[in-house]
């Protein structure tokens, strides 16, 4: 699906602005590692996005995983590469989407393959040793780089070019594949994941448009009124510390509820829980516990295809 691990440059001093090369094709980024045989029996598929992948990308690369896992029942798992800017969010929407409990891993790479000490071959070996370990089985949608395991609901980018970019801050991580190539787990997710949850992408045929509102000093509800005007049918507030706002917010959000749009209260913060305290259940507000507001705009686009019972996506909240 693109990114870094597709992109070539030159020279090889240049890490970053390095598109002005060929991209390469899935198959030409595993022909680079020829060791992969040792491993895993391969094949290839070309995925083209335009640009950034959506959430519609998201839902047609979960069908076609559950379509090879359906007619191909052989197959250990499914490595998918895809560019680090948004992975953090495929792998959640793969998370949610995919029907099976073998193993799906995405990974990329911080450095392209023509840049010196780049990720990109080491990342691919490393997913590729995660997708086909028995061990793997029923974690969910994965995301392997830096040699670490990753749970897709917890995991994000925390930073614009190192190759130790993504953690899961205070979840922590779920194993390693180290040196020795052995698949270590010391952990497993214990919210509901892909054969566990109820979306089922082939009765999936729109994704419901939901706005991502920040706090910032400022604010003053003028982009959430924008957005419950302008037809968004859900929100996702960001707000200070455990979702709190300047003046004026709080009257933006009801007038959304107004509306008939469904609004999740978040925190930019990064990490801890968003209590759904008396006033949200008053004001019937979803509050996202300890999902970060990507990954809030991500399963309310989901809960969305299904319902817009508050109650009933605060369950969903919840559960996964």
């Amino acid at each position: 699906m693109g990114g870094t691990i597709a992109s070539t440059g030159s020279p090889r001093l240049v890490f970053a602005g390095y598109g002005g090369g060929p991209r390469l094709t899935i198959q030409q980024i595993v022909d680079r590692v020829p060791e992969l045989k040792d491993f895993a029996q391969i094949k290839t598929e070309q995925y083209d996005t335009k640009g950034f992948p959506s959430p519609m990308d998201s839902l047609k690369v979960a069908r076609r995983i559950n379509q090879i896992f359906r007619d191909q029942p052989d197959t250990a798992g499914v490595v998918v590469t895809h560019g680090t800017a948004i992975m953090e969010e495929t792998a959640y929407f793969l998370n949610l989407l995919v029907k099976s409990d073998k193993p799906v891993v995405i990974t990329g790479a911080m450095r392209p393959p023509s840049a010196m000490g780049t990720d990109a071959d080491n990342n691919l070996l490393c997913a590729t040793l995660v997708a086909a370990s028995p061990e793997s089985r029923n974690k969910g949608c994965l995301l392997v780089l830096n040699d670490t395991i990753q749970a897709a609901r917890e995991v994000t980018k925390q930073d614009s070019y190192r190759i130790d970019t993504f953690a899961s801050r205070e979840i922590g991580l779920l194993g390693y594949c180290d040196s020795d190539l052995r698949i270590v787990y010391y952990r497993s997710p214990t919210k509901k994941h892909t054969h566990q949850t109820e979306f089922d992408p082939d009765k999936i045929d729109r994704i419901p448009r939901v706005e991502l509102v920040f706090c910032a000093p400022g604010s003053d509800g003028r982009l959430i009124r924008l957005a419950a005007d302008d037809g968004a049918e859900g929100i996702v507030w960001a707000g200070a510390g455990a979702g709190d706002g300047p003046p004026g917010v709080a009257e933006a959000i009801d007038y959304a509820r107004s509306k008939g749009v469904v609004v999740v209260v978040a925190t930019r913060g990064g990490s801890g829980r968003v209590i759904r305290l008396k006033g949200y259940i008053e004001r019937t507000l979803v509050a996202a516990d300890n999902l970060i507001p990507q990954k809030a705009v991500a399963l309310l686009m989901l809960a969305l295809t299904r319902t817009k019972d508050v109650e009933e996506i605060q369950r969903m909240f919840e559960m996964y």
